[in-house]
């Protein structure tokens, strides 16, 4: 399963993701801190992640 963490998730979360084995991105990691929700939803849906 493919995550990505919106602003409201911790970077432990995400850290304890990759651990287990996810594929897990956090949008502050790719500099999209500003990132509109209803924008988060389309790159979810373009990578095929679960936000």
């Amino acid at each position: 399963m493919r995550f990505l963490a919106d602003m409201g998730v911790s970077h432990s979360v995400v850290h304890a993701l990759r651990m287990s084995g996810y594929d897990a991105v956090h949008l502050f990691d790719e500099g999209l801190m500003r990132l509109e929700d209803a924008s988060i939803i389309v790159k979810a849906r373009q990578e095929n992640r679960v936000v």
